[in-house]
């Protein structure tokens, strides 16, 4: 699996380390491969506190890095799950969260082919689509984030179990892997016993299924890219998107939130958004929720972005001149001569950042004051973005607003110092890839 990802010299792999059983083994394969390979090998511990064990798991994973010479993290988490999420996928969402801070090449993780049949099983149960059917890769790359590598999927528990033995491994034992109010504990415990005693080969028979599946799902997702440069990718044309059909449509859309690594919406909700998107008024702009991103179309374009962070809900002041963070960007402030907001009209002044307020108008360079949203929709600014649009007051009067332009009154004249200012947004949230407004 190490040849064919492929790891080169120089790159970091984070190992997720529990202290059981299967991370046990894939720590005892993967560290005498470092001269081999030449990778940088991180081990990444995660203390949920879920147990009362957890102090003496963190302990003993410690003993056992020091002892193969690899350098060992462990980060203490605390397990909050937010609204409709469980204790294990609230866990699986600290740790990959922890793991980000780490900056790796590869995440490593000891999934085998049990764990594969039960995610399989587990996924079929919630009704998942082919990609999800796929359950996982022993090579997963991604654009925006580091690759997955699992190099035990092709063996089975006993397999690794037997391995252990014979090495004469020590292990921890997380008690809560047999509490069968757990699903996926359920499943394992209850249900796959039952299987194996009229399928023997079941564990086999799902990881066969779920590799057919992955094999589906790749060609569903040469179909997504074909579909993405006849629609123009980003924005794509709402036109085109339109002449899709349905399944189309939304295999286009599931894409294209897996390449940005966003969760995928529910069925319902899919359908409800491609049901506003293909009979609603052409001329009405949309912002659609689909799963943890948005499905925003203005005009004739047609485009995704992450969730949209809250705004502040009442004036920030502006200190210092200073760049500042605002929503899902930062506003960066640049000394200029002869642009930008005249630095002595701000002087001695109260400065603020806000989002549009009522009666808010401003008036650009040769022209009329008119209120900020018909200058953002003169602009060509989609709705979702006018009103996250920051805007510097100045003593109550607006002086500057993002992707709009300086008020008149406030313009540095040739010659004079002045502060050039910008929203810079992650190109994800934008219809043309624009970071900057």
């Amino acid at each position: 699996v190490l040849a064919a990802a492929p790891v080169v010299p120089g790159q970091r792999l984070l190992l997720g380390y529990s202290g059981g059983l299967d991370s046990s083994v894939l720590l005892h394969a993967l560290a005498p491969l470092r001269g081999r390979f030449s990778f940088e090998l991180l081990v990444h511990h995660v203390h949920h506190g879920l147990s009362p064990n957890a102090d003496a798991w963190a302990a003993h994973c410690e003993q056992v890095c020091r002892a193969l010479d690899v350098p060992l993290r462990v980060v203490r988490v605390r397990i909050e799950p937010v609204a409709g999420e469980g204790v294990e996928a609230a866990a699986r969402r600290m740790r990959h969260a922890a793991w980000e801070e780490a900056s790796a090449d590869w995440w490593m993780t000891a999934h085998h082919r049990d764990d594969q049949a039960e995610t399989l099983l587990f996924r079929l149960c919630r009704g998942t689509g082919v990609a999800g059917a796929a359950a996982m890769a022993a090579i997963d790359r991604s654009a925006n984030r580091p690759g997955r590598l699992r190099p035990l999927l092709g063996c089975g528990r006993d397999e690794l179990l037997s391995v252990a033995n014979g090495a004469q491994l020590r292990w921890v034992d997380d008690e809560s892997n047999t509490d069968p109010r757990f699903s996926r504990n359920f499943l394992r415990h209850e249900v796959m016993p039952v299987l194996r005693t009229r399928f023997p080969a079941v564990d086999a028979s799902f990881a066969r299924a779920a590799t057919h599946f992955g094999e589906a799902a790749e060609l569903l997702d040469a179909l997504a890219r074909i579909d993405a440069g006849a629609c123009g990718e980003r924005p794509m044309s709402a036109t085109a998107l339109r002449a899709l059909s349905p399944a189309r449509q939304a295999n286009l859309l599931r894409w294209q939130l897996r390449q940005m690594g966003l969760s995928m919406p529910d069925e319902t909700r899919l359908t409800e958004a491609l049901r506003q998107l293909n009979t609603c008024d052409r001329d009405r702009p949309l912002s659609l929720a689909l799963g943890c991103g948005e499905l925003q179309v203005y005009r004739d374009a047609a485009w995704l972005t992450p969730p949209l962070p809250v705004l502040p809900a009442s004036p920030v002041p502006w200190l210092d001149n200073a760049s500042m963070p605002w929503g899902e960007g930062r506003i960066e402030v640049d000394e200029a001569v002869g642009e930008g907001v005249a630095l002595a009209s701000i002087e001695h002044a109260e400065c603020q950042m806000r989002v549009r307020w009522s009666g808010c108008r401003l008036a650009l360079p040769r022209r009329p004051a008119k209120d900020v949203r018909q200058l953002g929709q003169e602009a060509g600014l989609p709705p979702s973005v006018r009103d996250r649009l920051p805007i510097l007051a100045v003593n109550g009067r607006a002086a500057w607003m993002a992707g709009v332009g300086v008020a008149t009154e406030f313009a540095c004249p040739p010659g004079e110092r002045g502060l050039v200012l910008r929203w810079i947004r992650p190109a994800a949230y934008s219809a043309s890839g624009e970071a900057a407004l």
